[in-house]
């Protein structure tokens, strides 16, 4: 893609907006100096934004006045009925009337993805869109999806979530060739379910197709070795390993300054270590990647965590960017496609 990328952001969804969403916007103009290589479209109340923006150095933009807020707490029943003229739903629409590249919210998560859902329509053939996030491994990046948007899932959603996991994983890092793995209990292939088991036999065979590199099994302990890098589960099981990482994250920083910070011992240990503790404290920041992703519809749209900063807004606009610079909805439209001449010929 040369062309210039057109980002939709919702201003007004998360907290501490629209300040947080304009101040990441800044910070990654800050990262990304040519001007010339993408444009935003804000969404929100014009007044408030024009008030707040000049006072940025954020000159790319157009602003598309909107009064109606989708609330964090919102049932999604309720949010569509009054909510197609909030700025969660015209950022959405925008892909379809004035030609936006990508959407972005920090609000309501169960509302944006039926909302998207709603304007945006799923791909052909895909039953169930999935929800992707980025987790660090020791080599690099992984894509792990689904991550809560779907309880339960047949062979053929594992099956579709590994091509568009794939594809996300390449949009990202064209240099990079993705691997799959499905979550399991257990490496050999005797162990799991047989939703699983048929899942692997598939997979096996999509393989040979080269979208990505078939790994098998892998078990939760091992997701950050580095030796694959699209992990594929259900959203329940997903979820789970989601918040359990946040959690174990979060357990370690927090140990680690208070052990660092006990005694006069501890505080000159510290000053001596600060470099290498600052990397591992970088490396396991939330922030740096912060972002899901939207799988299965026809135009892409990325949630930022509510209550994430202003960085890591800023990191959400970088996925955005990527994905949208990536291609990577053909690149899902050409995975897809394989799927179908596989199990043609297995007919």
């Amino acid at each position: 893609m040369d062309k210039k990328v057109k980002i939709a952001v919702d201003l007004m969804g998360g907290e501490n907006s629209p300040d947080k969403n304009l101040d990441g916007i800044e910070l990654f103009i800050k990262r990304n100096k040519n001007l010339n290589d993408y444009f935003f479209y804000l969404f929100g109340n014009e007044d408030l934004i024009n008030e707040k923006i000049k006072k940025k150095s954020i000159k790319n933009f157009k602003i598309f006045d909107t009064k109606i807020i989708v609330s964090d707490d919102l049932p999604a029943l309720s949010a569509l009925k009054k909510g197609k003229d909030s700025s969660m739903w015209k950022s959405i629409e925008s892909q379809n009337s004035l030609d936006v590249d990508i959407s972005l919210s920090a609000g309501n998560t169960g509302v944006l993805l039926v909302m998207s859902k709603m304007i945006l329509k799923t791909l052909e053939d895909v039953d169930k869109p999935a929800l992707a996030g980025l987790w660090p491994n020791k080599n690099g990046m992984n894509v792990v999806l689904d991550l809560g948007a779907n309880i339960n899932c047949s062979e053929k959603n594992l099956i579709d979530f590994s091509e568009m996991g794939a594809a996300l994983y390449q949009s990202l890092f064209p240099n990079e060739k993705p691997k799959v793995a499905l979550l399991n209990i257990g490496s050999e292939e005797i162990k799991g379910t047989d939703l699983l088991k048929g899942t692997y036999t598939k997979l096996k065979k999509l393989d040979e197709m080269g979208d990505f590199k078939f790994y098998g099994y892998i078990e939760g302990n091992h997701i950050t070795d580095g030796n694959c890098n699209v992990i594929v589960t259900d959203g329940f099981t997903g979820n789970i390993a989601l918040k359990t990482a946040e959690g174990t994250a979060n357990f370690l920083t927090d140990n680690l300054k208070q052990a660092l910070s006990g005694n006069i011992f501890s505080k000159f240990s510290s000053a001596l270590s600060y470099f290498a503790l600052r990397k591992f404290k970088n490396k396991l920041d939330p922030r740096k990647y912060n972002g899901a992703i939207f799988l299965g519809l026809k135009g892409p749209v990325v949630k930022s965590h509510g209550s994430t900063d202003a960085l890591g807004f800023s990191y959400s606009l970088d996925v955005c960017y990527k994905i949208a610079k990536g291609q990577m909805i053909n690149k899902i439209k050409f995975n897809l496609g394989h799927i179908k001449n596989v199990n043609n010929e297995q007919k």
